[in-house]
């Protein structure tokens, strides 16, 4: 598995996260078929203290969530992403992959294979939102103090989301 990792600064009105990388995981786990690739990333995530509170694709307008990281395994299909806002980084994304979008990180999908599902996933106490403006001073302390995960959604206490983001 190859990790990918990129910190994105504030963008237009997508505050996105200064402090930590945004993670990209090219073949997380083994893409067999959609059933058995959702549930390995289900098993991931649950195992790792990420519990998988849906299946479904990507929205195609620009949000991000200010009351949680979120975890994003990509069950089926392919798609391209725009990661950070308008005008921000687009990444192809395939079965097997994974990403970690720490709170704040803007996202949407520009374009998706009929088959594309993803799984997803926030640590275990955090309830996501949807924010689709910039955020209130209010919403900046809250996503400035959310707490850091215990593990890795994919890799556990040894991931590179324990390395990375401290």
């Amino acid at each position: 598995m190859k990790v990918e990792s990129f910190v994105l600064p504030e963008h237009d009105w997508v505050p996105n996260n200064p402090k930590l990388a945004v993670l990209f995981y090219h073949g997380a786990v083994d893409a067999t078929d959609c059933e058995g690739t959702a549930k390995a990333f289900e098993a991931a995530f649950g195992d790792n203290g990420w519990p998988p509170q849906w299946r479904d694709g990507i929205y195609d307008y620009h949000h991000y969530h200010s009351t949680a990281h979120e975890a994003l395994g990509i069950a089926a299909g392919t798609a391209t992403l725009m990661i950070g806002g308008p005008g921000g980084r687009e990444i192809r994304v395939e079965a097997g992959d994974a990403l970690v979008l720490p709170t704040g990180t803007g996202h949407r999908s520009i374009e998706a294979s009929d088959d594309f599902l993803v799984v997803g996933a926030y640590p275990r106490g955090q309830d996501w939102d949807i924010c689709r403006e910039a955020p209130s001073e209010k919403a900046r302390e809250r996503m400035a103090g959310l707490p850091l995960p215990d593990a890795d959604p994919i890799a556990g206490r040894t991931g590179p989301l324990i390395e990375q983001w401290k």
